[in-house]
């Protein structure tokens, strides 16, 4: 008869004896208890099986006769340079694990410092998956160097010389790395506050020394592994497939020697010449703009090529007529390697989102100019057209994530102080009836409307200013909202003529839509008969400041996405409208560690309603 045998092993920090021995206390008697030796739950179930007189197969611990190197490993906070040849393989390129000291510290802790990465000379199996996925790490838009990508080889053929030195550096810098690169693949590598993002990436954070225990150390499949921790999302998939492709084509541009496309001082019409025809269909080819086996292309810009051009502007944020501008060839000129670098910049950003905010019902992607809604089950739904914050001025939409909780129908808006005092006061002073004659009103701190108010309250903001309901009010007839201390929100509007704009930042911060009424009978649906003639009348007839509360509050994220892979597979890039992938680009490059540590979140709004 064949014998049972049942492997008891966990994290040495469980603090849970009795649920061990509940386990083993449940086994049938022919079972053959089999354990690691080690503290906690090995020992646990070893105890117990003996107790009740169950066979027991021992597989002792791995040595802890380097402990004492590991401690001093772990203690400097620092890698010491290794002795190698320079030439041919670099010295650790990232040295510094001061940010990830205390959590090493706790893992080896934890094991009593074992040990954790190699046995009798060789790297575990687990080890070597790992350091396969570094090797691929530019695959997940993440730079294999800042795993030692390079310096594994070197490291595993030490080993072989049984030295402590060389056992002991291999398993911290193993430690340190496998943290860092799952950390980096569930949470991104820079935390969003950083650039003044109110994204809660805090909430997601695994607890890595336990997380490296339980499911690393011993892991035997470790690319399943790695896909768990990696957002489980369409779009990040989607992206990641993107990113694949957009390397292949920067190797295909390289190895051809691809020359820039010559610029052109006039816009080129369909019929007209254009010397570098040939270039230029090549070109379209690359990203499949034009069908690869296509060669209707002589010296002129022909319908072919006009059909490929509108192909590509779409997909690129440009005004898509067909004609070859200026404009376009700047943009055809980007090389493929800095689009690499949108598509590795977007899926940081998406590693940032956590539950429910990596399936938000709604999301502004703020450089494309494009408000998404989904469906419960994460279906794009529809796309709408918005106006966001201006570039310049100081005047950028937030990025955040929030819940958005009531809508306010015919509302008021309340105009902070200093757009009141830059742009109302000037006109109060040679105009004191100037505010009645625009529709606006002031009010003291309680609410009540002041008569004849002077433009030096306005200025000192001793008064609120506010515009009254209506047509022309600037908020428009509805205002869709889930507080933030940015006091920013989404809108309708009167200016309806910037949503025919390719580049629509206009506002001084909130989000202006193109279709309220939509959205408005989108948001209250099945809520309380909130049809498209309930919400028309109330944005019309209403009372004023009518506020409506969601049952069901909604997600809605404030994005910033550069590249963004479409449902359709084709991957749309965007210009980065307020600089914040180079301030993302130009920390990364400084390597780790990188800023982890949330700073306060500071609005740049004054008080009033941000518009």
């Amino acid at each position: 008869m064949m014998k049972r045998y049942v492997a008891i092993v966990g994290w040495r920090g469980r603090t849970d004896p009795q649920s061990v021995q509940d386990l083993v206390a449940r086994l049938p008697a022919d079972t053959v208890v089999v354990s690691g030796h080690a503290a906690g739950p090995d020992t646990w179930a070893e105890m117990a099986a003996t107790a009740r007189g169950l066979d027991t197969v021992i597989f002792a611990p791995n040595t802890d006769k380097y402990a004492e190197n590991l401690q001093k490993l772990v203690a400097k906070k620092k890698l010491p340079p290794e002795k190698v040849n320079t030439a041919e393989v670099p010295n650790l390129r990232w040295p510094n694990f001061s940010d990830y000291a205390t959590i090493v510290n706790k893992f080896y802790e934890g094991r009593d410092y074992e040990v954790a990465w190699s046995r009798d000379g060789a790297p575990t199996a687990a080890a070597k998956g790992f350091i396969e996925a570094f090797q691929d790490a530019g695959a997940k838009g993440l730079f294999p160097d800042d795993y030692d990508a390079s310096r594994w080889a070197d490291r595993v053929e030490k080993l072989s010389s049984h030295s402590a030195d060389a056992i002991s550096l291999f398993d911290v810098a193993m430690t340190v790395n496998v943290m860092r690169y799952i950390s980096d693949l569930h949470i991104g590598r820079v935390n969003p506050s950083h650039f003044n993002f109110e994204i809660p990436v805090a909430e997601k954070k695994y607890d890595l020394a336990a997380f490296l225990e339980e499911h690393c150390v011993a892991a035997t499949d470790v690319p399943s592994l790695i896909r768990s921790v990696e957002p489980d999302s369409d779009e990040y998939r989607a992206t990641e497939a993107a990113l694949a492709h957009y390397l292949d084509l920067a190797k295909q541009q390289e190895q051809n020697d691809a020359k820039p496309l010559p610029m052109v001082k006039e816009t080129v019409l369909v019929g007209s010449d254009y010397p570098a025809a040939r270039e230029l269909l090549e070109r379209l080819q690359l990203e499949g703009d034009i069908a690869s086996d296509e060669t209707r292309v002589e010296t002129h810009f022909n319908t072919l090529l006009s059909q490929g051009v509108r192909h590509y502007q779409e997909r690129h944020g440009l005004f898509a007529d067909g004609k070859l501008t200026p404009q376009t060839i700047k943009s055809l000129n980007v090389p493929m390697t800095y689009r690499v670098t949108q598509l590795q910049d977007s899926l940081e950003r998406w590693r940032w989102l956590p539950e429910p905010y990596l399936h938000p019902r709604l999301m502004v992607n703020l450089p494309e100019f494009v408000l998404r809604g989904y469906t419960p089950d994460q279906k794009l739904d529809f796309t709408m057209k918005v106006v966001v914050g201006q570039a310049k001025g100081g005047h950028a939409t937030p990025v955040f994530v929030h819940m958005m909780k009531y809508l306010v129908f015919r509302p008021y808006w309340n105009v902070p102080v200093d757009i009141a005092k830059k742009e109302l006061v000037p006109h109060m002073l040679n105009d004191p009836g100037y505010l009645a004659s625009k529709n606006f009103e002031a009010t003291d701190r309680k609410g009540n409307v002041l008569p004849e108010p002077t433009a030096r309250q306005v200025a000192r903001g001793m008064v609120m200013v506010r515009e009254r309901p209506g047509p022309k009010n600037s908020l428009g007839l509805v205002k869709f909202m889930f507080p933030n201390v940015y006091d920013i929100y989404l809108h309708s509007t009167p200016a309806v003529a910037l949503f025919a704009r390719e580049r629509r930042d206009f506002s001084h911060g909130c989000v202006r839509v193109q279709k309220p009424v939509d959205l408005a009978v989108w948001v209250l649906n099945g809520q309380s008969g909130w049809d498209q003639d309930k919400v028309e009348a109330a944005m019309n007839t209403g009372p004023n400041n009518r506020a409506v509360g969601l049952k069901t509050p909604l997600p809605i994220v404030i994005f910033y996405l550069t590249a963004l892979p479409e449902e359709d597979g084709q991957v749309h890039f965007f210009n980065d409208l307020y600089g914040y992938d180079a301030e993302l680009d130009k920390v990364l490059a400084k390597g780790p560690p990188y800023p982890v540590k949330p700073e306060p979140i500071v609005p740049s709004t004054k008080q009033g309603d941000t518009l």
